[in-house]
């Protein structure tokens, strides 16, 4: 019986086929996956690179809850284009903490990989609460009610711990000190010395200039950072090494 005679049994049985098909895929997922296992390292370490602060984290939750990456990726392309208009292409490490990540390749807005900093904290509340007061042409819908939602306390070390479970490199000392660093960060007048030593680089203020500690705070603290940890005037790549 010829190859041919042989294949057309498959196509006229329907079970068959998916069985064939369902161990075909599973080979190649195999093959695919099972080296990442034996891999030392298949993300490349790159210093700055932290986990977030707890009020990035809620922010970050909060811009997963709404939808963002619907319209916004956080992944720049090695593409001149890409590069020019957002800036350094994304490293891995730079997501290495994110569950989930947020790259993807459909963008209805622009890529937000390196959003932080590059717009001042009154910026992002007046773009999040009317976004066409700042670009008349945008489709995004409006989130001035994060303003009015205050933001508590009582899950955030339990929010660490869950994903300390998953790799996140949050210790005893960083979930103890959760709900005391989630409050410091957006209060300037609060002492900020153990969120700084916890995680270097963190930004400490009144992120949407309101006396409640809010969802708008936490949002813009995530959005702030964005693209920040690490200093692309001297990383090099380990090819280039």
């Amino acid at each position: 019986m010829s190859i041919l005679a042989r294949h057309k049994i498959l196509e006229k049985n329907a079970s068959l086929l998916l069985v064939f098909s369902f161990l075909v895929v599973t080979i190649g997922g195999i093959v695919q996956i099972t080296p990442l296992f034996y891999l030392e390292n298949t993300i490349e370490k790159v210093e700055g690179v932290r986990p977030y602060t707890p009020l990035e984290l809620a922010g970050r939750d909060v811009y997963v809850r709404e939808g963002c990456y619907v319209c916004h990726s956080q992944m720049i392309r090695p593409m001149r284009d890409e590069v020019e208009r957002y800036g350094h292409y994304s490293l891995a490490a730079e997501s290495m903490y994110d569950h989930p990540f947020q790259w993807g390749s459909k963008r209805t807005g622009p890529d937000l990989a390196r959003v932080g900093g590059r717009y001042s904290d009154e910026w992002h509340v007046d773009h999040l609460t009317d976004p066409q007061s700042v670009v008349p042409e945008s489709i995004m819908p409006k989130y001035a009610f994060l303003k009015d939602r205050v933001i508590g306390t009582d899950t955030i070390a339990q929010r660490l711990r869950t994903d300390a479970m998953v790799g996140v490199p949050y210790d005893d000392a960083m979930i103890a000190a959760a709900a005391e660093d989630f409050r410091a960060q957006a209060n300037p007048d609060a002492d900020a010395a153990g969120l700084g030593e916890r995680y270097p680089g963190a930004q400490q203020r009144n992120f949407d200039r309101q006396p409640q500690l809010t969802e708008m705070d936490a949002l813009v603290a995530y959005l702030q950072v964005l693209g920040t940890m690490v200093d692309f005037s001297t990383f090099e790549p380990d090819a280039a090494r």
